[in-house]
């Protein structure tokens, strides 16, 4: 079965609630200057969601509109049935979106857990009981708790941002790229713990340069191609078709 065009107009929508819908988002860094032009993406509760496309597709922009860091100029972000479409990023942390930028993502000169506990500030008392979900997802956070972020390696500081993102207890994370610059061990050691995440019922949507790993682990993916969601379908579906393999995979992948 081939992928197909991208529609995620309500009447297409298979069973199972939908905890993001992105309907029609128009955003950019720039009154008039447009990177995304109308993309609409959806993610239902426990689905691991993999955008992938060329760069300059408006990828990360996507994710950054979704949490409130780009202009929206028109369409909506709704969450949990809420509309929550240009929010800023404290009020959606609070409304159960998590974000992991790309870089940048840790303060450094904090320890591990501080910086857990600024991703709890606005729910302190909570803190041990979201420490240990966390500590059971990524152990080593908990073993090195006294360490300062700024010394770890690039995989283990990822691994600290996902996990302050998740103190919150999200219904969503929003991850921008979780294996770019990593080596290939820690690439795969990234995966692992995002595949972990979903398991333990977060709904995740993940941008990622690594195309064929990201549909292999995912159990649906879209294609964003000038700012619009080109094409979508399972992690499967995507690697097998032929349009998808030519334009933006190159060779036909290993799907197992």
């Amino acid at each position: 079965m081939n992928a197909h065009r991208a529609d995620t107009s309500p009447t297409n929508m298979a069973a199972g609630e939908a905890v993001v819908v992105v309907q029609d988002l128009v955003a950019g860094y720039l009154p008039g200057v447009n990177i995304l032009n109308g993309c609409s993406i959806e993610a239902r509760q426990g689905e691991l969601i993999g955008i992938i496309g060329p760069n300059g597709a408006g990828k990360s922009t996507l994710l950054k509109a979704m949490f409130g860091l780009v202009k929206v100029h028109s369409g909506t972000v709704v969450v949990r049935g809420q509309d929550l479409t240009g929010l800023k990023a404290n009020k959606l942390v609070s409304r159960g979106i998590g974000f992991v930028p790309q870089t940048n993502n840790v303060f450094s000169t904090l320890t591990i857990e501080e910086n857990m506990e600024m991703g709890m500030f606005q729910r302190p008392k909570d803190f041990k009981e979201r420490f240990d979900f966390v500590a059971g997802i990524f152990p080593d956070l908990a073993k090195r708790r006294a360490q300062r972020a700024g010394s770890l390696s690039g995989g283990e500081r990822q691994m600290v941002a996902m996990g302050r993102a998740l103190m919150m207890n999200p219904a969503v994370l929003l991850l921008d790229e979780p294996s770019a610059g990593l080596s290939p061990v820690k690439q795969d050691e990234t995966f692992l713990r995002v595949h972990e995440i979903n398991r333990a019922g977060v709904s995740v949507i993940m941008v990622e340069q690594n195309a064929r790993r990201c549909l292999q682990i995912c159990d649906r993916g879209y294609v964003l191609d000038q700012g619009k969601d080109a094409y979508t379908g399972t992690g499967r579906e995507l690697l097998k078709d032929p349009k998808v393999i030519q334009l933006y995979l190159g060779t036909l992948a290993d799907t197992a």
